[in-house]
This record gives structure tokens, sequence and C-alpha cells, in this order.
């Protein structure tokens, strides 16, 4: 619960502080867009949240009748989700009852604090009239568009001052508000309004009368009213601190939001307003219990149906002896292959060792360990991490004198450049007159699916395979060069942390992931969440030429650490079409030859399996296996297809174990699968790494992809084919107007008949002792609000071969009933 603030600047603050960062389009990665609320109980965010604007992180009462009637919870399952409860929560037999009534309609929604351009709106005609909120979110919409464009428009207003004198200067000229709302004095109105943000919200605060004990909660629910932009100004406040630095913008953004409010409370009806507003603050100490109280019963059965998918869960590891006799290769592995702990790669896994039992996997994070950004040939630096962290050092490219070539002429790949000049706003037209008719048969290939397929993905990263490799720049980020020490220490951690210190087979494959699809500006967020939602390309050839370096080699021999004459190479999985790509072009591969022709051929194998494995998610479950293949591939390039693949959608758990834990067992591609042996991990400082980064990481994951379900108006993206991209990376509206988008496209969590993600909080397993957990846990208040709060649920491995969860600051065991039960 937020604690009342006594000054102004400490209420801003603590506002702007609940607002989650949103990255943008060429960044896109996963976000909990509640990620300022993880300081309270989930159920408390929600309450709060509710109040403020309505939202909800629950599904419809009517959505968990159809759960239960299609037994997907039972009774016994309410039993654990009223003992997590304790005392006092409504009994079995009423829920029961409340899920077997006949009716299938929701309890009405209350509705939340109102602001004063909700009470502005009292009285006038909406239906034939717009309302003042969505008057002002487009208004300030269409300033902030203007104000952080990127490049993507020709013209724009002065930025040297900052959103709020943008939006003052703009303001007084501004007469749509008289034109279109019938607001007389606006613009006067606004010229007298403070130059300095800061000013302005102090001024207005005591206008309308705002207590103090209500001031954070006001100013956060103003904020809310334009989350989409208010999430793109705490990105840049993210990206700065991550830097040591600061942005301020989303103050003036608040102070923007604010001035609207002062100014209806001013003008819109004076004698009626003020008296309406005071009523309305009057309600604002009720609207969080009221509900809290209407809640209850639904988080009793999110937590049941959680409590259903757990038991099952456990069902399955429990049998993963008996499911998988050989849960690792029976002799020593003939390849291993790292992937991407991302839920799509465990169906790939799974597939591989079907197809290649001799193959050892892996899961580690897609980033691969390293705190990297890379510098292409031409263009700015990116990075290729995770958005928790900042990069420390640089990748470039080793052909030096493409690189020369390129920033001495000033010029840029051609097909890069093609590609942008035909999907910017500014330029479309004017590029289809220019390239004239002699585009016309490409626009016609991609529009029935028949566009450049397998390697589109590939291809945008270098323009080169061949020609350039990537590695670790000759100077980290603060500018000293990387010694050899440096990269040997580097390259020592990361194979630690992957858990391959030792044990190589002669081939390891370091398998990143991307995703093929057309015309999708969402398409950065089917790639690497932990590559900064750039494919995992750059990071696994750069790790492999690190580790293939004989020097570096030597080195880890001093570090206990012998590779031998293990070869490793880079690879890259696209999802969309399961294809996996090696980079033999970076490597002498003579002496392993055979090795890669192996490997090669049983990558092409798993990939069919895989492809046929997700055929029904796609409805090409029919399909023959022969024309299956070029069907699946067909999508990757069809630019009218809004569903190539389903991302992380139905992710659920993840898994912190040796694969022998997991091995043989079908999980459905609903978990993250990270590779771990807590017997090598002296002082547990891989676990701590493990629990406070990819495990923050898969809960955002988790919660945009719950977010993006339960609540899609105000957390999802929309209508995918209704997407316009503002200010060339900053993110989508929705058709021409209203507040930034954030989240999943509904396309992307929804098939048009069903939801494709099951909205639950993520079920963390690991494989360590309870008293390194319970040290991780006490050390780093992230992981406790996370964990004490109900974020997310943390079961372990215990020694008695029972899988225990943590509840209330005890381990108890997961209770499974006998296969068949319901």
């Amino acid at each position: 619960m937020s604690m009342p603030h006594t000054t102004v600047a400490d209420a801003v603050i603590a506002a702007c502080a609940r607002i989650a960062p949103t990255w943008p389009l060429d960044r896109m990665i996963a976000v909990n867009p509640y990620w300022g609320f993880v300081g309270q109980s989930i159920e408390d965010a929600a309450a709060e949240l509710a109040a403020m604007t309505g939202t909800t992180l629950l599904m419809r009462r009517s959505w968990f009748r159809a759960q239960w009637r299609a037994r997907r919870f039972a009774a016994r399952h309410l039993d654990v989700a009223l003992a997590v409860a304790g005392d006092g929560a409504t009994r079995a037999p009423e829920l029961i009852t409340l899920l077997d009534a006949a009716t299938t309609a929701d309890d009405d929604a209350l509705l939340p604090r109102a602001l004063v351009t909700d009470v502005a709106d009292i009285g006038r005609d909406l239906a034939h009239a717009m309302s003042w909120s969505e008057f002002v979110t487009r208004h300030i919409s269409q300033a902030c568009a203007a104000y952080f464009d990127e490049g993507q428009a020709q013209w724009g207003p002065a930025r040297d001052d900052g959103l709020w004198r943008c939006w003052r200067a703009l303001a007084m000229h501004d007469g749509s508000p008289r034109l279109l709302m019938a607001l007389h004095g606006f613009r006067e109105a606004a010229v007298a309004l403070p130059d300095n943000p800061h000013e302005l919200i102090a001024e207005a605060l005591d206008a309308l009368n705002v207590a103090p004990a209500h001031r954070e909660e006001y100013l956060t629910a103003l904020l809310l009213s334009v989350n989409g932009w208010a999430s793109a100004c705490a990105y840049r406040r993210w990206e700065a601190r991550l830097a040591k630095h600061d942005d301020e913008q989303i103050v003036h953004l608040l102070a923007v939001r604010l001035a609207w409010e002062l100014l209806l409370y001013r003008l819109a009806n004076p004698a009626a307003l003020p008296q309406a507003w005071q009523n309305a603050q009057r309600a604002w100490s009720t609207a969080k219990s009221e509900m809290t109280n209407a809640q209850q019963q639904d988080w009793l059965l999110q937590r049941a149906l959680e409590a259903a998918y757990q038991e099952d869960t456990v069902r399955r590891l429990s049998e993963a002896p008996r499911s998988a006799p050989s849960s690792e290769p029976a002799s020593a592995p003939t390849a291993q292959a790292v992937f991407c702990i991302d839920v799509r790669s465990e169906l790939f896994r799974r597939a591989l060792e079907s197809a290649a039992p001799s193959v050892q996997t892996l899961g580690f994070a897609g980033f691969f360990g390293l705190p990297v950004a890379y510098a292409p040939i031409s263009g700015a630096p990116r990075a290729q991490l995770p958005g928790l962290l900042s990069p420390s050092m640089h990748i470039v490219d080793v052909d030096q004198q493409t690189r020369a070539r390129v920033v001495a002429n000033g010029s840029r790949p051609w097909a890069s450049t093609v590609k942008e000049l035909g999907t910017l706003a500014g330029s479309a037209f004017s590029f289809v007159e220019s390239a004239g008719l002699g585009w016309a048969a490409a626009l016609v290939r991609d529009g029935f699916g028949r566009g450049e397929r397998t390697g589109d993905v590939l291809r945008e990263t270098m323009p080169t395979q061949s020609a350039v490799v990537p590695e670790l720049s000759t100077f980290a980020a603060t500018g000293a060069p990387v010694d050899l020490s440096s990269r040997v220490s580097l390259a020592a951690g990361v194979l630690r942390a992957m858990n391959l210190a030792r044990d190589f087979a002669p081939l390891v494959a370091l398998i990143g992931h991307g995703a093929s699809t057309q015309n999708n500006p969402q398409a950065a967020g089917l790639h690497c969440g932990a590559c900064g939602g750039q494919t995992g390309e750059v990071n696994a050839r750069a790790l492999a030429s690190l580790l293939n370096d004989e020097q570096v080699r030597a080195g880890l021999r001093a570090e206990g650490i012998d590779v031998k004459d293990t070869l490793f190479i880079g690879g890259l999985h696209d999802t969309t079409t399961d294809d996996v790509h090696l980079y033999e072009g970076d490597v002498r591969v003579w002496v392993h030859r055979q090795s890669l022709l192996a490997f090669r051929e049983q990558l092409d194998a798993a990939g069919r399996i895989a492809r046929r494995e997700r055929a029904p998610s796609l409805g090409l479950g029919d399909m023959p296996d022969a024309k299956l293949d070029d069907a699946i591939r067909a999508r990757a390039a069809d630019w009218s297809e809004v569903r190539p693949e389903w991302g992380l959608a139905g992710n659920a758990a993840f898994i912190v174990a040796p694969r022998a834990r997991t091995r043989g067992v079908n999980l459905a591609g609903r978990s993250f699968l990270h590779e771990y042996t807590w017997q090598d991990d002296t002082g547990y400082a891989v676990l701590e790494l493990i629990m406070t980064a990819p495990m923050v990481v898969t809960h955002w994951i988790n919660m945009q992809y719950h977010a993006s379900t339960v609540d899609p108006l105000r957390y999802g993206s929309g209508n995918k084919v209704l997407h316009n991209v503002v200010g060339g990376h900053i993110g989508v509206m929705e058709g021409a107007g209203g507040d930034l988008r954030i989240g999943l496209a509904w396309q992307s969590v929804h098939d048009g008949t069903r939801e494709r993600h099951e909205p639950l909080r993520l079920s963390v397993f690991i494989d360590a002792p309870a008293d390194a957990i319970e040290g991780i846990i006490a050390k780093h208040a992230v992981v406790r609000d996370l964990v004490n709060n109900g974020w997310l649920f943390l079961h372990r491995f215990a020694d008695d071969g029972e899988v225990h969860q943590r509840v209330r600051n005890t381990w108890a065991p997961v209770q499974v009933a006998e296969a068949g039960v319901k």
C-alpha cells in the first residue's frame, strides 16, 4: 500500500516511479506493465489499479466458469487456494455454487476514482459528442508524437525546452478545444500557465484542493490515463539512469496531463464543476476497499487454476525417469547445443533430442552472458543484452576494410536502405513512384506469401555472412581495451554459468533465435528479449569466436577449463519456421566436417518434428508432411499473415535445473528452461545471477502476456491490422488517434475464437537447497517482492524427490492427485 507523501516533489517522484517502461519497436522487449506496483501484494496492487483506472488483473467471471466446466481445475484446487488465503475466506462450497451458476454473465464492474475529465462530462450527451477523456488523450498524444518523433516526420516542434514547454507553446495557438469541444478561453488560460512543469504541478494540486494523502494516487492515475506515452517516457528515464544520467520527460508529461485537469476545472463549467469535483474526491477514500471486496472471490478462482497447472507440471516432472529412461545421452554426446531459455526452445530441444539421442541440449539466456552492444558496419550501436542491464563492451565486425569503406562513403547496405524507404510513412508514396512497376513483382510475390523466406531474419543483421564476423571490440564501452585477461575471465564466467565447464563434446553449437515475419512493426517482440529485442545471431557468433580463440583457450586451461579441440559454432533458430542456420563460414571446419554434416541433418530432422507439433496451433494440423514445411515457411514470408507464430503465448513456468530433470518430458512449449547444477555452484553465485536476472526477465514476459490478455484495452496494443507506426520506432497507435498502445496485439494472444494465452502467474522451479534460495531472497529486495507479494510462485526440488512450494515463508510439498483424478 502506498504511503502518503508530505511534499509535492515526493508525490511526483513516487507517481512517476509507478509507471513501467516500454521499449521502442526496434528494441521491443517484454515488460511487466505493473512493475511499479510489485512492492505490494498483487491483490492489493490489483485493487489499487482498479480504483485508479478501472483495469483488472483477472479474467472475467464467465471465463473462470468456462474453465471449471472444461475441468481445467477441480474442488481440490479450490481447497489449495483457500488454504493459501487463510482464515476468513469464502468456503469451497460457496465457490462451487458460484461456478455452477447457470448464468455466464460477468459481474458489473465498479467505476474507478473520477478525474476532472470524468467530472466535466457529467450532463453532456456523450452519445453524440466526444468525451473529455478521449479528447484530452488525443490532444496529448498528438503533441507527444510530434515532440518525440525520431525522424519519420520532416517537421516538428523545438525540443530543447522539454515536452511541457513544447505543449504549452502549441496550446497557445490551438483552436481545437473551442472548435471541437466548445471550450472557450483555452488559449488565453494556457498563456497564463507557469513556464516550469514543477511549478505547474504544485499550482494545479493546490487549485484542485487535492489533499496530501491523495496526491500520489491522483498523479499516478493521471499518468495511467495516458499510460502509453507515460511508459515511453519511463523508458527514456530507465535508459538514462542505466547510463548514470536522468530524463525528466515523464514529469513534463505529468504536467501536461495535470494542466488539462486545471484548465477544465477553471473553464468547462465554472458554476457546477468545482462542487462536483469536491464530491468526487470524497469517494476516493473508499474506492480501493470496494475493489478489494469485489475481487476477492476471483482471486481465489485464479489461484485454484494456477494450483491445477502446478499440480500437472509437478506430475509430469515426477514421471521424467519413466518417460525418459535415458535422461542424458547413454555415452559421451556427439554434440552439445546451447539454446535460449525461451519457451519456444523447449519444443525444439525435445524434437532434437528425439531425432538425435546422442545430442545434449542446454538452456541459457539468449544473450549468452555477453554484456555487449553491437556496432554494425553502418548505423548506431544497439544493446544486445536484457533491458535490466547496461552494456560494458562492444562487438564490432572483423572485416575492418568493409567497415572503413562504408564509413568513408557514408553508405549503407542497399537492402537495408530499400527496406527503410519502402516502409517509412513519409516516403512510401515517393518510393513507389520512383520504383515504379519494377517493384510490382515483389509486391505480388509478398502478397501471396511467396517472398524471401528462411534467412530474412538472418540477413538483416549482417550484410554478408561469409565476409563479416562479429567479435568483441578492441575497446570496452569505458574506452579501456578488452585485454586477454578480461576475455578469458568473460569466457570462463559464461561457460560456468551455462553449466558447460567440462565434458565438452567435439562440437558445441551456440544457438540464438529470431523470427522471420513480414510487415510487422512489432517484429522485435518475436526476437530475443535477452538480446534487447534483436536476434541472438551476433551474441552466438561472437561467443563462438571468443571460445575458438587459441589464446583464450590457453587462459581457460589455467582457470581449470580445458575445451581441448572442441569446435564452437554460432547458429540461429528461426522460431517461425523451426529452421536452424549454422554459421559455418565463421570457422575452419575441415577437422569437424563429418560432425557438422551429421549435426546439420539432425537439426533438419528436428525442425520437421517441431513443425509437425506446432501445426495444429497454426491451423495446419491436417496438412500432410510433404506440404507442411512449405506452408509454415510461406507464413513467414506472407506480409498479410497476422499470426506467423504464437511467440511466447502460453508461458507459465521457469525451470532452473539440470536437463536430466526435464529431458523427455513434454512441457508443451510453456516452460523456460535454464541449465543449472547447484553442486557445481560455489557460493551460489550462479543461482543468485539466475534469480536476479533471468527469473525477473521471464516474470516480465509472463506478466506482459498476462496483462495483454486480461485487459487488452489498456495493456494490449489492439488490432494489428489497424496499427500505425508513430515517430519512426516509438510505438504504434491503433487507427488514427488515441494513446500510444503498449503490450501485445490481440492477434498475439487470441486466435479469433479463444485466448491462446492462459493468464497464469509464473511458476518457478529451482533445483537447489532451500537455504541457498532463502539467502538470495533475503539479499535482494526485488526478488523478495516478487516472491512474497505473490507476483510469481517459487518451488524447489527437494531431497526426498518431491517438489516443494514456498508459501508464506515456509516450504511444503505440492500435493499431486493420482493420474486421471479430476
